[in-house]
């Protein structure tokens, strides 16, 4: 009888939050497509055509972010909810220094982008998950999944070693910095509810539906706080700065590794702004594709938001010179 009774439970928590789902994706996605519309339309006729431009960046960064961080936060709290901590005990070795790779091959399985990595990241490490292996996984997974991967084969057609130079950069910025985090790392810097399990937190589908909600209102402020950033960097430089430095090869691998910092732009679709940029390097634009999945403004708020400023200040920082690093090494040796 009590089984019949947790069964039946578990039926109205999937159905209502099956409703939940639905009815709240189609409302966003109803609001966002008449704000990316209007938007622009009354900015020009209240104020100046620099505010469209501004409404139109941030309308398209927020709308590219949103559906993957929702794709995150349910990741997150189904984890979270459903999955005991011994199964991650059991999948990574235990030594970090090994955990690192595995964690980062790992991230070929989550076909996201940086907006859903920082909320399963953060549930891996409250899953009991050691940090190395979970930043890891964070850096790895929007930077390698198949849609990412599929997408620079459609935008450099003919070109499958800017495909593998990908895969080959991102992969080892991200195991680069899980072992520098095992080697250099210190607890104190994450919060410290973050380094161990969530106790006392509810179970099943209610703590499923508490998680989905709070992670997502959470990470979706921060997303939002992003997106203004990048769009007010694209209304206040102006183009005739870039093409100042297409010339030398180093500045130039320099400028686009700064601009996916800036620029915002979703990993599934980077591949494609890069590919325009053809007055740059080879090397120049796999750095732009390697840096924007890791480092970005909306990827640093989330960041900031999930695991303190100081994190995120010392990890975005570091994580942007080795991906840096990786993609001069990767583009001399592929490209």
């Amino acid at each position: 009888m009590e089984n019949r009774e947790s069964l039946a439970d578990g039926a109205r928590w999937v159905a209502r939050a099956s409703v939940y789902v639905v009815v709240g994706g189609i409302a966003l996605i109803t609001i966002t497509t008449v704000a990316s519309v209007l938007g622009p339309m009354l900015a020009i006729d209240v104020a100046t055509p620099a505010m469209a431009a501004w409404w139109t960046v941030f309308t398209a960064v927020a709308v590219q972010g949103i559906p993957f961080l929702l794709l995150g936060t349910v990741v997150s709290a189904a984890i979270g909810a459903f999955v005991p901590e011994r199964v991650f005990s059991r999948v990574l070795p235990r030594r970090p220094a090994l955990a690192v790779p595995v964690a980062g091959a790992a991230g070929v399985v989550l076909p996201g982008c940086e907006c859903a990595s920082v909320p399963v990241a953060d549930s891996l490490m409250r899953r009991g998950v050691t940090p190395a292996a979970a930043l890891a996984f964070l850096l790895s997974a929007p930077a390698i999944n198949p849609v990412v991967l599929v997408a620079t084969s459609i935008a450099f057609p003919g070109n499958p070693a800017m495909v593998g130079a990908r895969l080959v950069a991102s992969l080892a910025t991200a195991v680069v910095m899980g072992w520098l985090w095992v080697r250099f790392g210190k607890e104190e810097w994450l919060p410290r509810r973050r380094t161990g399990g969530k106790r006392g937190s509810p179970r099943g589908w209610r703590g499923f539906r508490d998680g989905l909600q709070h992670d997502f209102l959470h990470a979706g402020g921060f997303l939002v706080l992003g997106a203004a950033a990048a769009a007010t960097f694209n209304i206040l430089v102006p183009r005739s700065v870039l093409d100042v430095f297409t010339g030398s090869p180093w500045m130039s691998v320099l400028l686009l590794a700064v601009l996916a910092v800036v620029l915002c732009v979703c990993s599934e679709a980077d591949a494609f702004v890069a590919a325009s940029l053809t007055g740059f390097s080879p090397t120049a634009r796999l750095a732009f594709m390697v840096v924007g999945p890791m480092v970005d403004l909306k990827l640093f708020a989330l960041q900031a938001g999930t695991f303190g400023r100081a994190f995120a200040v010392r990890f975005s920082s570091v994580t942007w010179v080795v991906a840096v690093a990786s993609s001069v090494l990767t583009g001399w040796w592929l490209l």
